[in-house]
């Protein structure tokens, strides 16, 4: 007997929400480049990636309830996890308007979050939590859905170059962990760069 599986690997480049980051994504998109638009923490950066026509955005649950437990004096469980109610905006607003862009949420920090965020349109796991999920006897039902995001209200955002550095200038959370996401990826870059210089 002949089994085949069938695998689709799809490429992305993958580019920081930045203003400058989301036009170069704008490019790249028109000229049949698909693109992951990440660090999003904030519904200004994911609205200005979905009308830029990014392919995928990926919002950071963990490293948003990250900093809101290290910067202010409130507990937080799953039932008000910022992270959590921060993807379920962007979601939400993407399927009211009609934006392609796929949400993949990313960075958590406990199966709960996951759990509250069933029916996003993707989710990246890691393994030590999706081995928590496969222990779970709690059946996952969607919290997402396209009834649900229909009926938000949630005005439509109008975002250009001086609302998106306003907007991200207001946000202290989103400004600083996508300013700490940057640091941390050039970091990764340069460990990467002297990997390959040795093997040369």
């Amino acid at each position: 007997m002949n089994n085949q599986v069938l695998v689709e690997i799809e490429f992305l480049s993958k580019i920081a929400g930045t203003w400058e980051g989301i036009q170069a994504v704008k490019q790249l998109e028109a000229e049949g480049i698909s693109c992951n638009c990440t660090l999003i923490f904030s519904l200004t950066q994911a609205v200005a990636c979905a009308e830029a026509g990014a392919y995928l955005i990926s919002p950071f649950v963990g490293r948003i309830l990250d900093w809101f437990k290290a910067n202010t004096s409130r507990d937080y469980d799953s039932s008000n996890d910022p992270g959590v109610e921060s993807v379920e905006k962007i979601y939400n607003y993407f399927k009211k308007y009609n934006f392609k862009t796929v949400v993949m949420a990313a960075s958590f920090r406990n199966k709960e979050e996951i759990i509250n965020l069933a029916g996003c349109d993707k989710l990246t796991i890691s393994p030590a939590l999706l081995e928590e999920l496969s222990q779970s006897k709690e059946e996952l039902q969607p919290k997402l859905t396209l009834e649900k995001a229909a009926s938000i209200d949630s005005p439509r955002i109008n975002v250009n170059e001086n609302s998106f550095r306003w907007h991200l200038n207001e946000n202290q959370m989103a400004s600083f962990k996508l300013a700490e996401g940057i640091r941390l990826f050039n970091k990764d870059m340069l460990k990467l760069k002297d990997l390959i210089q040795a093997q040369l």
